[in-house]
């Protein structure tokens, strides 16, 4: 399930960065430089988050690993971003951290209750 866990939570952010581009009449497609641009430090803090998860051998799809995907890529991110000069504003720092928050633990959330749901129902 690694390889998913990784598709899934790469396909979210990249939906974060492009929701962010679009809310400030930013092209997607049209500004490919542009979308590269905002979805690097994202996508790399990401990697790099799931790359120690393989390294412990963790179960990425579990909301405690889950909580680290989201704090490395929240706080990576950013980090990154602003390290290549592009904004940090306080305002942007709270939507990223929770939009993230909702959109990385949100799957897993959705995913420990079905599990939850199958095991006390005895299947």
């Amino acid at each position: 399930m690694g390889n998913v866990v990784i598709l899934i939570d790469l396909v979210l952010v990249v939906v974060f960065c492009a929701i962010g581009r679009l809310s400030h009449a930013e092209g997607i497609l049209g500004d490919l430089p542009g979308t590269l641009n905002t979805v690097w430090p994202f996508v790399v803090a990401l990697l790099v988050a799931h790359g120690a998860l393989l390294l412990r051998r963790a179960h990425a799809e579990r909301m405690l690993p889950g909580l680290v995907v989201w704090a490395v890529t929240a706080a990576g991110g950013l980090l990154l971003r602003a390290a290549s000069g592009q904004g940090t504003a306080v305002p942007f720092i709270i939507v990223a951290a929770l939009t993230l928050v909702l959109f990385l633990l949100g799957w897993r959330a959705v995913v420990a209750l079905v599990r939850r749901s199958r095991t006390g129902s005895g299947r």
